[in-house]
């Protein structure tokens, strides 16, 4: 974001939304505590998952891996008001961009029928300049592009006889980390719930490092954000519009 531009609130001016990523947890890094932040308003939002995160511990076979994290996510999504989540069971690191991803996620979204699409930095680096991983790359791509192909008849006509028709009802697309926000949500008053979420996601924190802490985490990156804005805590997102 340029440095002249504002970060701007973001328009709650919606219902229904449909959170798209590559693991379990990526969420929980942020965007978790506008989650919570939404669904006290009322907001109808759902998790997809697209992997298990089954290759995310290096100490762990994968298959024992994907059935905890997957048990995870289910129970961290309900500290912010998501009961719906769903995993979608690609493999873990290596996601490709392509056709039957994007197929995959038009069809959740005509069945969905979101007016905004959440997901993660799409870009090659995050803010602070480490390397963005390839899954989260490939998973926000084909979610911008699905966005668009679930309004469009002719794009997967397969779908069309399945009973999944055309919705072109999302609205705009949510990057959470994304290294150029635009805009900023207040979870002042819901940023517990993220930390809590977060810190459910137990095993794979164990393996990050001993010095990792889930609420000084989460609590100085959204209280630096709010600085910017003007509240005690905040989160920075990009928003593309559809």
């Amino acid at each position: 974001m340029p440095n002249n531009q504002k970060l701007l609130p973001i328009s709650e001016d919606w219902e229904r939304a449909l959170a798209i990523v590559a693991h379990p947890d990526d969420l929980e890094y942020g965007a978790a505590s506008a989650i919570a932040r939404w669904t006290s308003q009322g907001k109808d939002i759902q998790y997809l998952l697209v992997t298990e995160g089954e290759a995310g511990i290096d100490s762990m076979s994968p298959e024992d891996v994907g059935p905890l994290r997957r048990e995870e996510e289910i129970a961290s999504a309900q500290v912010v008001g998501v009961t719906d989540v769903q995993f979608l069971n690609y493999k873990d690191g290596v996601v490709e961009y392509g056709l039957p991803l994007r197929r995959d996620l038009t069809k959740i979204i005509r069945s969905k029928k979101p007016d905004v699409i959440i997901t993660i930095n799409h870009e090659l680096q995050f803010a602070q300049g480490q390397l963005n991983m390839a899954d989260h790359r490939w998973v926000a791509m084909a979610a911008f592009d699905a966005a668009r192909d679930a309004g469009n008849r002719w794009i997967f006509q397969e779908l069309l006889q399945e009973g999944f028709h055309p919705w072109a009802g999302v609205k705009m697309v949510i990057v959470a980390a994304s290294p150029n926000p635009t805009h900023w949500v207040d979870v002042s008053d819901s940023i517990e719930f993220g930390i809590q979420s977060l810190k459910l996601h137990r095993a794979y924190i164990e393996n990050l490092s001993e010095d990792f802490d889930p609420e000084m985490f989460l609590s100085m990156n959204a209280n630096a954000s709010g600085e910017k804005v003007g509240v005690d805590y905040a989160i920075e997102f990009q928003v593309i519009f559809i």
